[in-house]
């Protein structure tokens, strides 16, 4: 006899990949699941996998997806008795975390009070350094006037980093390398901060040299149990937003990952923390210091489950029924996941569109975490990732190898994607040898490789050729427009001067 679910049914307060995800888990366990979605997601895949589905408004997140009204109401109405929040829009939110609460359904990720004190970048600061986490020098609070933000940035030295102190997601950064720019960047980010957070408090902390981006994804219950399932190394940004993440970190000591691990127990505990979470590093020669706390599922969680053998989002799902965390299985391998993003591969500019064509790549070793399907429609509403792709290896040399093969396989049609930008990431010496930081993207994506440049100067002008006038060599229709793409074209040039290998 099946045991009996730990929930009814959860609403799914997401979209996408992360919805679908979630809604693979939930019915996997015997629960059901219920969906919401905008106007513009009416055809998408976790609208027709739920169990149940829900409208909640038009396309703008700020009229469906943010809606907390919507979301209770949906939940209320189809007799949910939690809510997963997925990753994004309101996953984050103290007053969503709060309101389910008070309409009696279980928030699947931790208590209001934990998210509020993680969201605030100068709070999370004060308690990390309550529970013994290194911190990286700076000020310990908003900088309250320009006096004090020059007088603690002469003493940390420059160059100096300025953080929104609500931040998240590259917002409100400004890296000042001489104390001539200081005054004037911090105007630029408290208004950024302002724009982004309703919140225009900054504060001030030591630019670290040549930093690399080192996260601890932890699992914590309603009984005080915190456990660590080890480490993920994301150091491969642009716009200090994510593109390639890896675990193991290559360049970790196991002395080093342990410390690590035990700082962000030791931070979830301290704040009281329930279900899933990250807690953010800086390491730099040798040292490592706190960023920030991520209160949610992260979008890198698939190489954790791929190294450890776990799910993540199940164990979200029992911690939060009052079950104590699992043990952690021993690692295995290596496992890396790239952000199939619809942008262009040199700018990182978003590319709009519809999906006229699509090949996905399969093989050993390949997970893929998707919403894809031909016709969807990449609309400005949203953010801009297709997909994750994820790969798992014995070693490190044949996880880099099995993506390279993977990426090469895959084919989205009608829009750009950053493909070319990851190959060249995971291609390059640097990834390579492991001996990288969080400037490793700008340094190789300035310019596309000499050979791959003259081809894409090349396409373009078939491209604009074929567009304007000059025989069609395209299919029409829907695959027309993914047929001249300029990338596509170059790919498919390069292909035919590749050598069989």
């Amino acid at each position: 006899m099946a045991d009996k679910p730990l929930f009814q049914r959860i609403l799914v307060a997401n979209r996408g990949e992360i919805a679908l995800r979630v809604i693979r888990t939930a019915q996997e366990m015997g629960i059901e699941t219920v969906a919401v979605y905008s106007d513009a997601d009416r055809n998408a895949l976790h609208v027709r996998r739920a169990d149940r589905a829900v409208r909640i408004g038009p396309p703008a997140p700020r009229d469906s997806y943010l809606r907390i009204d919507a979301i209770l109401e949906a939940a209320r109405a189809e007799g949910c008795d939690a809510v997963h929040p997925g990753y994004g829009f309101l996953s984050e939110n103290a007053r969503f975390s709060a309101a389910c609460e008070e309409a009696g359904l279980v928030f699947l990720g931790p208590a209001p009070r934990a998210i509020a004190a993680m969201g605030d970048k100068v709070e999370a600061r004060k308690l990390a350094a309550a529970a013994g986490v290194p911190l990286v020098p700076g000020l310990r609070q908003e900088a309250r006037s320009d006096a004090e933000l020059v007088e603690q940035a002469q003493k940390v030295g420059f160059p100096v980093m300025l953080k929104a102190a609500a931040g998240g997601g590259g917002k409100g950064i400004r890296i000042v390398h001489h104390e001539k720019d200081l005054l004037g960047a911090a105007q630029l980010a408290r208004a950024e901060a302002k724009s982004a957070f309703a919140d225009e408090r900054i504060y001030l902390e030591k630019y670290l040299a040549r930093p690399r981006h080192v996260e601890v994804q932890v699992m914590a219950d309603r009984h005080g149990g915190v456990v660590a399932y080890g480490e993920r190394e994301c150091s491969v940004q642009r716009r200090h937003q994510k593109l390639v993440e890896e675990s193991p970190c290559p360049v970790l000591t196991a002395e080093m990952r342990a410390a690590m691990c035990r700082s962000a127990c030791d931070l979830a505990r301290a704040v009281g923390y329930l279900g899933a979470g990250t807690v953010e590093f800086l390491w730099s020669e040798g040292n490592y210091y706190f960023m920030e706390m991520n209160t949610r599922l992260q979008v890198e969680h698939p190489i954790t489950e791929m190294r450890f053998g776990v799910d993540l989002v199940r164990e979200q799902i029992r911690v939060a029924a009052g079950l104590p965390v699992a043990p952690v299985p021993e690692p295995r391998g290596h496992a890396i996941e790239i952000r199939v993003n619809a942008e262009d591969p040199d700018s990182f500019l978003p590319s709009l569109g519809r999906i006229s064509r699509l090949h996905l790549p399969g093989g050993p070793g390949v997970r893929l975490d998707s919403a894809l399907y031909r016709g969807l429609e990449v609309t400005p509403h949203y953010d801009s990732m297709l997909a994750k792709l994820v790969v798992h290896a014995p070693d490190r040399a044949q996880a880099i190898a099995r993506a390279i093969r993977a990426l090469r396989e895959t084919r989205v049609l009608g829009v750009a994607t950053v493909i070319p930008a990851a190959l060249r990431a995971l291609e390059s010496e640097a990834f390579r040898s492991g001996d990288y930081d969080t400037g490793i993207l700008e340094r190789i994506t300035k310019a596309p490789p000499e050979p791959m440049r003259e081809v894409a100067m090349l396409a373009a002008a078939v491209a604009r050729f074929l567009n304007t006038g000059g025989p069609r060599v395209a299919p029409a229709g829907d695959d027309a427009a993914g047929a001249l793409s300029p990338w596509v074209l170059a790919e498919r040039m390069e292909r035919l001067g590749r050598r069989p290998r």
